[in-house]
Order: C-alpha cells, then sequence, then structure tokens
C-alpha cells in the first residue's frame, strides 16, 4: 500500500476506471468524480446508523450508514474498508463484502459537490463501539424497516446518498424492509 495521508482522492470514470488523483477539498470543490465506499453493518434485521459529526465540512448532523469515506491512493477497497471502520468506530474484524455501486452527484450550500462512485458493502457485527467523536456523534441500531420508511418521509435528516445506497446494501443483506 502506498500511504496517502495527504488526502489525494482517486479520480475515476463512470466506469470506475482509475484516471488520476486530486487533493480532498479542491476534488469535492470542482464536483470530480472520485471512488469512495458505503458500509453498512447488521445485526439480524438491524442496521447501525451513524449521525454524522457537526464539525464535518458537509451534510452535519445528519444521519447515515454506518461508515463512509475514500480509499487512499494505493489501497484497495477491502483495506480501506477495514481501515475506517476501525478509526470511525472502533470496530476490527469484520469481514464485509461488496454488495453493488452507486454513482450520485450532490451539491451542498457551502459550494461542495459531492460527485461519487460509490462501492456499496455490507457486514455482520454485534459488538461494541467506540465513536470518533469526530467522525460521527451518534449511532444506533434501527430496525431497517423504520429506516426506510424515514428515509422516505424524512429525507432531510438523512444524507443525499442514502436513499440511493440504502435498497442496493438491503438488497445484498436480503433484510426485509
Amino acid at each position: 500500500m502506498v500511504d496517502d495521508s495527504s488526502g489525494r482522492l482517486v479520480l475515476v470514470d463512470l466506469a470506475d476506471r482509475e484516471l488520476g488523483f486530486c487533493e480532498k477539498l479542491p476534488c469535492h470543490q470542482k464536483g470530480l468524480l472520485h471512488r469512495a465506499f458505503s458500509v453498512f453493518l447488521f445485526d439480524g434485521n438491524k442496521v447501525l446508523m451513524t449521525q454524522r459529526s457537526l464539525c464535518k465540512y458537509h451534510s452535519g448532523g445528519l444521519w447515515t450508514n454506518s461508515c463512509c469515506s475514500h480509499p487512499r491512493v494505493g489501497e484497495g477497497l477491502d483495506e480501506a474498508v477495514a481501515r475506517r471502520l476501525y478509526e470511525e468506530l472502533g470496530i476490527s474484524g469484520v469481514t464485509c463484502r461488496e454488495a453493488g455501486h452507486y454513482c450520485y452527484r450532490a451539491t451542498f450550500d457551502n459550494g461542495i459537490v459531492e460527485y461519487e462512485y460509490d462501492h456499496i458493502f455490507v457486514g455482520d457485527y454485534a459488538g461494541p463501539l467506540s465513536l470518533d467523536p469526530t467522525e460521527a456523534m451518534d449511532a444506533r441500531w434501527v430496525d431497517a424497516a423504520h429506516v426506510a420508511r424515514d428515509v422516505r418521509k424524512r429525507p432531510e435528516t438523512f444524507t443525499a446518498w442514502l436513499p440511493g445506497v440504502l435498497p442496493i446494501a438491503f438488497a445484498a443483506q436480503a433484510v426485509r424492509w
């Protein structure tokens, strides 16, 4: 693995072919398509939802999937998922599998644009959490049917990508909702 803690993102095309790299903030200011991942952890029919920290540069305070981020330059997705589960939630040793992908573009009030080729991962977990408060201010295990209903009824309380990635994760996990 190449150590890329400087914050460069992997730029991709709509087929997820690598095109180059860009620093995180300029990438989001210019709205460049880049590789990302979203993780959903399940305990039976419950899914771990996290509330983004208010210090995040977009979507602070909104509810979202268990964990999400970007792989570092030279880092495989499986490795990136494991790294971020540990960094954000204090979880290690969880086996996650890729469930699919979702491309989306969302513009936020502060001018930031998320344009992501988002790889969706699912895994099973029922252990303790240790939240990094700069990433997540709260976490809850929520019944899948409740999450799906709330996303439809109160979309403003959830991140922009959640309505697109949720059905992919739920289908891969064969969760009823």
